[in-house]
């Protein structure tokens, strides 16, 4: 109390000196205030820094589960092609080239029929009659006489004659010959088209060797875990969620039309009064009609096989799968009508309110039938197509679930490494914001600071009565 009647007697007096005195024992505890702030921040930045590192080590983790999911998939995705590649090779072996042994001996029986035929077809030119001797041997007898030259006559005529015989003889043969050709001119067209249907299938066949041989290296790249695949497989993945995602989306705008479609109808199925919390039961019950035409549509495409999101459905066998086929075909085909037959009962409900508000207002207006029914034609197609166009969703759907596998690693990926960014920042925030604190701290008591300073720069005095340089004991 008497400290205090001081201060507030004294003020001006008293202040300074109790400042001075804050001073004084902030500069005596300088070095212990600086450690104390520098443990305190070097605290924090280390927690944030392990926090950091624990971050990275997490993201490295994540990539390297998100790589062997990705090149899994994309290993299962090649196996999946080179099985149907295998199989239409196997196909067309089967059908083109397992009947070789019968078409090899077909062609060399065709061969052998139009090498038979070539060879009687063979024009061989008439050998020079035998007597052409004997003419030159009577043309050498002297002409005494007329007789040579009768003989000579008479062998002309008979030369005409022989030469008339040895032509038509010949007009006959080449007949004969284009006939043979010409039977060989079907046969010559039937092994033209096999041989061209065999190198057509042989083509067929090197194509697909070199598509194996693609998908092969493709394969190879991927099981040996290459940087290449790894980036096509991501590009890949992130090009599919995005197309998938857009699909998608359509068909829930597909889903909102259709819900809109059969709501109004369904008030009049199950009450339009009833209400399940904030939901009306007919808006439920609608919703659950479209949700069991998408879960039949997607056994649908389960059971042929076009999807695999369901490996037990896959696993099934062909008959059992047959009747699940049947069955989910069944089902759906029999909402579709029932949705045809809420899109007609929906026109009946308009047209019945319209006809209400029209009384009510006192407005007798007297609507066209025909404009009537060609809504109603389109609501009811449009209430049973939209049921299967829906089943097709389970193609996007599968494509959107798979590649969402990698775009939400690579986006949890960034996600760390945005976290360790931040983490490492704030550790050096609060490393430099140590520093600041001292220096402020410094700051304040620099005048002590200053003093001590230049009590360290002041040179030591010399003791009264020595002598320079003398060296005391």
């Amino acid at each position: 109390m008497s400290l205090y009647s001081m201060l507030e007697s004294n003020p001006l007096t008293t202040y300074p000196v109790m400042i001075i005195l804050v001073l004084v024992l902030l500069y005596l505890a300088r070095h212990q205030a600086h450690r104390m702030i520098r443990s305190f921040t070097l605290i924090g930045a280390q927690a944030l820094r392990l926090a950091a590192r624990s971050m990275l080590l997490a993201e490295n983790k994540l990539r390297q589960r998100n790589r062997e999911v990705l090149l899994a998939a994309g290993a299962g995705e090649i196996e999946k092609e080179l099985e149907r590649e295998f199989q239409r090779v196997d196909a067309v072996v089967k059908r083109d080239l397992q009947t070789y042994p019968a078409f090899h001996r077909s062609m060399s029986d065709l061969i052998t029929r139009i090498d038979d035929d070539y060879r009687q077809s063979t024009d061989v030119p008439p050998s020079p009659p035998a007597w052409i001797a004997a003419i030159e041997a009577v043309a050498k007898v002297p002409n005494s006489d007329g007789g040579v030259v009768e003989i000579l006559g008479e062998i002309n005529k008979t030369l005409d004659r022989h030469h008339k015989s040895t032509m038509d003889e010949y007009r006959k043969s080449s007949q004969q010959r284009h006939g043979l050709l010409n039977k060989m001119m079907p046969v010559w067209r039937k092994l033209s088209e096999t041989l061209e249907h065999v190198g057509k299938t042989i083509n067929g066949l090197h194509e697909r060797s070199e598509l194996i041989t693609v998908k092969m290296d493709e394969y190879e790249k991927i099981r040996n875990g290459a940087d290449e695949a790894e980036r096509r497989l991501s590009s890949s993945s992130l090009t599919q969620f995005f197309i998938s995602g857009l699909v998608m989306l359509i068909a829930i705008g597909g889903a909102i039309i259709n819900f809109n479609l059969i709501a109004l109808p369904m008030s009049e199925m199950v009450g339009g009064g009833s209400y399940i919390g904030s939901f009306k039961i007919s808006d439920v019950a609608a919703l659950v009609i479209i949700l069991v035409e998408i879960s039949m549509g997607l056994f649908l495409m389960e059971s042929l096989r076009i999807t695999h999101l369901f490996p037990v459905i896959g696993q099934l066998d062909d008959k059992m799968r047959r009747k699940m086929i049947w069955i989910s075909f069944a089902l759906l085909f029999t909402l579709a009508g029932v949705e045809s037959a809420l899109a007609f009962m929906r026109d009946q409900l308009a047209t019945d309110l319209q006809a209400l508000r029209q009384s009510l207002s006192g407005v007798e207006v007297v609507g066209s039938q025909v404009s009537s029914l060609i809504p109603m034609a389109g609501q009811m197609i449009l209430g049973f197509v939209l049921p299967f166009a829906l089943t097709f969703v389970a193609i996007p759907l599968e494509s959107f679930v798979f590649s969402s596998r990698t775009v939400i690693g690579l986006s949890l990926g960034f996600l760390l490494r945005t976290i360790a960014f931040l983490l490492r920042l704030l550790g050096n925030i609060l490393n430099h914001l140590g520093k600041a604190l001292i220096a402020l701290y410094d700051l304040v008591i620099f005048p002590a600071i200053w003093i001590e300073e230049k009590v360290k720069k002041t040179p030591a005095k010399q003791q009264p009565g020595s002598i320079p340089g003398e060296v005391h004991s």
